[in-house]
């Protein structure tokens, strides 16, 4: 009998879909640079654990805007250890900006909570509730731009900030850098620029009328502050300050 040969047939595979290798082109320098950029901060963090920053995202920030803008420009901002910070500041920022700060970890849900059923009864979008963890990470390593992308940036901060730093450490890093007026950062320029005074002579009408100054430091001033200053004062006596 004639012998039938036998033809292998060869099956191509498959080729991955062209969505799905677009994807993967796409996604994996995505996150490696989110991956640099958490590396690169937690590094920051190790290095302001005992060292003041020389600069901060809102402060550049800032100097770039004035250079958009075309608008003079003058940073006031001098680094000083908490002992130079005078009690009554210190504790009428953490009555007007965090009175739970000491007992959070980073993320007050109680205080979110709070704030997201107010906004949900009077129908209105709900307003903000950062601790002084999330401001400082805001401050030190973002903007102060609001949007969605900088939360989710914000976000994955907040524990490491906590992880790094001890509290009294975040405390100080927020009282140094965050933003008191049109180019003022930190509680000693702010001292100075308003009142004239070094930051461990303010007393505690003045210290309840820089804090009240905190959520619009672009458009408040301690001198017009009466009503909220007095809250932040009552906040302090509650905390028994």
């Amino acid at each position: 009998m004639p012998k039938v040969r036998m033809q292998r047939v060869k099956v191509k595979a498959a080729k991955p879909a062209p969505r799905r290798g677009l994807l993967r082109r796409v996604l994996i320098p995505v996150l490696l640079a989110v991956g640099g950029y958490y590396s690169l901060c937690a590094l920051g963090l190790l290095y302001l654990r005992w060292l003041p920053p020389l600069t901060t995202g809102v402060q550049a920030q800032r100097r770039i805007e004035s250079w958009l803008g075309k608008r003079p420009y003058a940073k006031r901002y001098t680094f000083v250890p908490m002992s130079r910070i005078s009690k009554d500041l210190q504790h009428a920022v953490i009555a007007a900006e965090d009175g739970r700060f000491y007992q959070h970890h980073g993320f007050d849900w109680k205080e979110i909570r709070k704030v997201a059923a107010e906004s949900w009864e009077e129908g209105e979008i709900p307003r903000g509730a950062s601790t002084i963890t999330q401001q400082l990470a805001k401050n030190l390593f973002l903007t102060a731009h609001r949007s969605p992308v900088r939360k989710a940036l914000e976000y994955p901060l907040v524990p490491m900030v906590e992880l790094i730093l001890p509290k009294q450490r975040i405390l100080e890093l927020y009282l140094n850098v965050v933003e008191w007026g049109p180019g003022v950062f930190g509680a000693e320029a702010a001292s100075r620029y308003h009142y004239r005074i070094p930051a461990e002579q303010v007393g505690r009408e003045q210290a309840a009328r820089l804090a009240a100054v905190l959520p619009s430091p672009a458009r408040r001033r301690p001198e017009r502050m009466h009503r909220y200053a007095a809250e932040v004062r009552r906040r302090m006596a509650q905390a028994g300050w």
